[in-house]
C-alpha cells in the first residue's frame, strides 16, 4: 500500500476549493451557495490537516481545524436562519432576486 503524499492532498484540496468557488458564483439558490462555502471551508481544513501531518504532527493544524468546523457550524445556522427569513418574505430562496429584507 502506498502512502499519500503532500502534493496529492494539496491537489484534492485545490479541486475542492475550485468546485466550491464554481458553486458560489454559478448558483442562484441560496442553499447551493451555502454548499459552495462549505466546500471552500473543507478545502481549507484539508490543507491545515495536511500541513500539520507532513510537518511534524504538531497539534496546531488540528486546533485550527476545530475552530474552522465550529465557525462553519455557526455560519450554517445563521445562513439557514437568513434563508428562512427570505423564504417567509418572498416565498423563494433565489439569491439573485432578493435585494433587501426590510418590510
Amino acid at each position: 500500500m502506498t502512502a499519500v503524499t503532500l502534493p496529492e492532498v494539496l491537489t484534492v484540496a485545490a479541486v475542492l476549493f475550485v468546485l466550491g468557488l464554481v458553486a458560489i458564483f454559478t448558483r442562484k439558490n441560496a442553499i447551493g451557495i451555502l454548499m459552495g462555502v462549505e466546500l471552500v471551508l473543507n478545502s481549507a481544513n484539508l490543507n491545515l490537516i495536511a500541513f500539520a501531518r507532513f510537518n511534524g504532527l504538531d497539534l496546531h493544524g488540528h486546533v485550527f481545524v476545530l475552530f474552522v468546523i465550529l465557525l462553519a457550524a455557526i455560519e450554517a445556522a445563521v445562513f439557514l436562519a437568513i434563508c428562512l427569513a427570505i423564504y417567509r418574505r418572498f416565498r423563494d430562496v433565489a439569491a439573485d432576486q432578493v435585494r433587501e429584507l426590510r418590510g
